[in-house]
């Protein structure tokens, strides 16, 4: 099999590096699987994942004009896609949350108005009494 770009090919782990590990591909070519290409998962040492002499399935990720491969281990790997089901119908609230509620009268507004209003005026007149005196400093 040639090396192309997206091809799955096999490959013998000829050396390990702490960035990642050269994989020998058909036709004595090598490539580089790099650190974060070894698995989904984090991987602190490669090491701990590869040794040299391992047969690896690799994917050609890039082929570079200067001869350098790029590999990945972790794509390579076919995960089954999760099904989708098309059939089901997603949940649609008949009325919005605003149109649900019983409408409120002129009253219960006008209470909740005045309510609002004095609570904003009382923080108002809390400001601005702290910053009229204090400390002694006096105009003169």
């Amino acid at each position: 099999m040639s090396i192309e770009v997206g091809n799955k090919v096999q490959g013998k782990v000829t050396g390990i590096t702490n960035f990642g590990a050269f994989v020998e591909l058909d036709g004595g070519k090598t490539g580089l699987v790099h650190i974060s290409e070894v698995a989904d998962n984090y991987v602190k040492d490669i090491n701990d994942i590869l040794s040299v002499g391992d047969e690896v399935t690799v994917k050609v990720m890039n082929v570079g004009d200067d001869g350098k491969i790029g590999l990945s281990i972790r794509k390579a790997v076919d995960r089954p896609r999760p099904e989708r089901n098309y059939d089901r119908k997603p949940k649609y609230n008949k009325k919005p949350a605003a149109q649900s509620k019983q409408p409120e009268d002129f009253e219960d507004i006008m209470a909740k108005f005045l309510k609002d209003s004095d609570e904003r005026l009382s923080t108002i007149k809390r400001q601005t009494e702290s910053k009229r005196g204090g400390r002694g400093a006096r105009r003169g």
